[in-house]
């Protein structure tokens, strides 16, 4: 074959993958306005990696707690590598992913996910892998996670996944091809809407109150994980009063806690000292801190990693704390619109956001 025909084809082969590129950034979902929960474990790695914590979990953490607080009063500088239905397996690689980053001195993961044993929906799969950078822990994480329907090569390619995205395609898909706005606040998601705990339902009777050994064995990973790299592992339970937290799950916490030492801290238990008030701290009826909630129950847990885990004060570091204020404003811009969006008022001194409308309860 002549040197020409050589380049010609090596042109054409060009064209061909650089097309599929495009494509593929076009197709595959932002996570920009809609569903943004499905950016968070992305946005991490535009992060400096110098954390003291590292939050691992589901919706739990994600909304439930808040870096900003921790900084602004205790001087811990924190992210949350949380997403929706975040499944155990998946946070024990998250971890992994993490580590090859930074080293914190702590770890919190969030117990809920322990009632999950096995691969549950796509949608959340993707969530969570499609954001992750590719090593040998997301090539793990991905093969725990598949469902019987889903593909390892649909996670390489996406492309292959989403090629008839094309009904579906927004005005984000074509100005966010490349870059994307950052939708979280080091990893937290921000909403300061109302809408109070009413009619919670109760658990209902279960055939098998036991965690699977699936389930356990990575949390066993994660506390092995922790102990030979000198992290302190602390479990956490969010005051969620939805999905359903049983006494059984809770003992079953409790005792391997007990036998690991590990700290385990259950915020259904802490209402009354952390001054949680399901009427005007939850967006969504209960199974979500607002602004009003998680910024309570962040102060509670910024008393615990000082005086329980001893993590130091570093607002005296100059780097940090210029990093810091961008960072406070972005938070408190955000704040601000969301109160004029949602018509409600800026917390008071109780603590609570307080409608102005009862039209703009969520």
């Amino acid at each position: 074959m002549s040197r020409k025909k050589v380049l010609r084809a090596a042109g054409s082969a060009l064209v061909v993958l650089v097309s599929l590129y495009l494509l593929q950034k076009l197709l595959v979902p932002k996570y920009v306005t809609d569903v943004v929960e499905g950016a968070f474990i992305a946005e991490y790695y535009q992060e400096e990696k110098d954390h003291d914590v590292i939050f691992i979990g589901d919706c739990e953490v994600y909304e439930n707690f808040t870096p900003a607080l921790l900084w602004e009063e205790y001087g811990i500088n924190s992210y949350i590598r949380g997403s929706a239905q975040q499944l155990v397996w998946q946070s024990y690689y998250l971890l992994e992913d993490t580590l090859r980053y930074e080293k914190p001195d702590a770890v919190i993961f969030n117990v809920l996910a322990m009632m999950y044993n096995e691969p549950q929906k796509e949608a959340y799969n993707r969530m969570t892998l499609e954001g992750m950078r590719w090593s040998p822990s997301k090539v793990k994480a991905v093969q725990a996670s598949m469902t019987e329907s889903e593909n390892f090569l649909d996670y390489v390619f996406p492309l292959l996944r989403y090629h008839a995205r094309w009904s579906q395609l927004e005005p984000e898909d074509f100005t966010h091809m490349f870059q994307r706005e950052k939708v979280s606040h080091n990893g937290y998601y921000m909403r300061v809407d109302v809408k109070p705990a009413e009619n919670v339902p109760e658990g209902r009777i279960l055939a098998d109150y036991s965690f699977g050994q699936n389930a356990y064995d990575y949390l066993d990973r994660i506390t092995n994980l922790c102990r030979e790299e000198g992290i302190q592992l602390i479990l956490v339970k969010a005051p969620s009063l939805y999905p359903y937290w049983y006494e059984e799950w809770e003992e079953q916490m409790e005792e391997y806690a007990a036998v690991n030492g590990l700290l385990y801290v259950n915020f259904l238990d802490l209402l009354e000292e952390t001054g949680v008030d399901f009427t005007t701290d939850t967006y969504d009826g209960g199974l979500h801190m607002n602004l009003a909630g998680a910024e309570k129950i962040t102060r509670y847990l910024g008393r615990v990693l000082r005086d329980q885990a001893g993590l130091e004060d570093r607002r005296g570091e100059e780097h940090l704390s210029r990093m810091w204020e961008e960072k406070l404003a972005a938070y408190e811009r955000e704040k601000q619109e969301q109160y004029l969006k949602y018509g409600v008022e800026e917390a008071g001194e109780g603590g609570n956001a307080r409608e102005n409308s009862a039209e703009n309860t969520g």
